[in-house]
């Protein structure tokens, strides 16, 4: 599936609690069926990532695994 840009802005976008604050250094995702979409939050009409929802599962996952080690 493509995911076109104007499409995915009308897609429930959120970040992570732990962004860096107001300095817009993040990057946010959306589910779209049975996918997960990421895209640059300073840039929201620019490229979107597109990942099967259980590999990004996985690598949150690994992160907080890794993070709490």
């Amino acid at each position: 599936m493509t995911v076109i840009n104007a499409e995915a802005t009308l897609l429930n976008w959120r970040k992570s609690r732990r962004s860096m604050g107001g300095t817009g250094e993040c990057v946010e995702v959306a589910p779209l069926g049975g996918k997960i979409l990421i895209r640059d939050s300073k840039h929201r009409v620019g490229p979107v990532l597109e990942y099967p929802a259980d590999a990004w599962r996985n690598f949150v996952g690994k992160v907080k695994r890794d993070s709490l080690g």
